[in-house]
């Protein structure tokens, strides 16, 4: 389906079972009797792979608009948030490449094709269209890409596994030609399972690199995560780890580039208080999970701005098991862990806390006591 002969990727040393319930209830689900879990084991493993396939063809469609980004490639959805025709071109692809692989696969995405179909959005879909057929070995019609994107619309509440994707998080930062995230989260029962987190605009080893190489980080719960180059065979992935920085004068505080994401001046009091004294890390999207996971941060703080406000699952899925994966901890900011069962929105939590473990607990309280919880 994808150009350049491969349509599947080696998953290497992030390759593993599931384990527990988890293999069994499922294994029972589709077959409707008791197996060997290692038929399921491939067909998971199997998928797993495509997924990792699919955010390595979306980013090479994120690169290379980002790189002739003009003014004609973005525009607005109804609630002012930009999108651009990157965005409609990753979820295209990823939901086709994943939707025409799998029957019965449930994506749920966070953007949809409605105001893609307007009249006025004309040049906007026929540059997706244009983008997501540069990547396939046969061009397909507007209509398929545009049903395509539609499939990412599955409701949680429907399935019992799914997969929840964020085509380009970080959009803003996207559009200033910096970091942004393609981010793929499954979702079994309420828990993330597993995790691939794209960052294109991230080096494999220097966060200062003036030609990034991109990062690809790959994680299965019980399994671990791994980290490679995006444009390497994830065979090549190594084991992913949190720093070891156990003393809170020594850790790095890592918040969003925007100050509407997340609440700087209320951050910048708790580090103070934690004797946090580094500058902080400022990064868009869930490259800030990747941040922790890697060990470039050891704190990373997402506080409300709005009461109403609820997280969305896209956001945090891939990212948060990443940590989790690489010896991190991920709750919110009363040190509950995140609930991804209650549908689209983290409506069980507030806010999010994540850190390297060392010293969670300590952040947590103080993030209790600034914030008069």
């Amino acid at each position: 389906m994808l150009r350049g002969g491969g349509d599947v990727a080696m998953i290497g040393r992030c390759e593993g079972a599931f384990e527990g319930v988890y293999i069994q209830e499922e294994h029972e689900r589709r077959e409707g009797v008791k197996g060997s879990a290692m038929s399921l084991t491939m067909d998971m493993s199997h998928e797993f792979e495509v997924a990792v396939t699919a955010v390595q063809a979306a980013k090479s469609v994120c690169r290379q608009v980002q790189r002739d980004l003009v003014d004609g490639h973005a525009m607005d959805k109804q609630d002012k948030s930009p999108v651009t025709v990157a965005d409609y071109a990753s979820q295209a692809l990823i939901c086709g490449v994943m939707g025409e692989s799998f029957e019965g696969i449930a994506i749920v995405g966070e953007e949809d094709a409605e105001d893609l179909r307007k009249e006025e959005n004309a040049g906007i879909r026929g540059m997706v269209v244009e983008q997501v057929n540069g990547m396939l070995e046969e061009g397909v019609s507007e209509a398929d890409v545009l049903r395509w994107i539609d499939f990412g619309n599955a409701e949680p509440s429907e399935h019992e596994r799914y997969w929840t994707l964020d085509p380009i998080d970080g959009t803003k930062g996207f559009l200033r030609k910096q970091q942004y995230a393609i981010a793929l989260g499954q979702i079994f029962k309420g828990e993330v399972v597993m995790g691939i987190l794209g960052c294109p605009n991230m080096d494999i080893l220097d966060e200062d690199a003036a030609k990034p190489s991109g990062l690809l980080i790959t994680a299965i719960r019980g399994q671990g995560a791994c980290m490679v180059a995006m444009d390497q065979q994830v065979g090549d992935a190594v084991p992913l780890r949190v720093s070891e920085v156990s003393e809170l004068k020594d850790a790095r505080l890592c918040e969003s580039v925007e100050s509407g994401h997340s609440d700087q001046s209320t951050s910048g009091e708790i580090a103070k208080r934690l004797g946090i004294v580094k500058e902080p890390y400022r990064i868009d999207s869930q490259c800030k999970y990747a941040a922790i996971a890697r060990g470039d941060a050891e704190v990373y703080l997402r506080l409300p701005t709005r009461k109403d406000y609820e997280e969305k699952i896209w956001d945090h899925a891939a990212g948060m098991i990443a940590v989790e994966e690489a010896g991190g901890v991920v709750t919110d900011i009363y040190g509950k862990k995140l609930d991804f069962g209650k549908g689209k929105t983290l409506s069980a939590n507030r806010g999010i806390v994540a850190t390297n473990g060392r010293f969670h607990n300590e952040v947590v309280k103080v993030v209790g006591e600034v914030l008069g919880l």
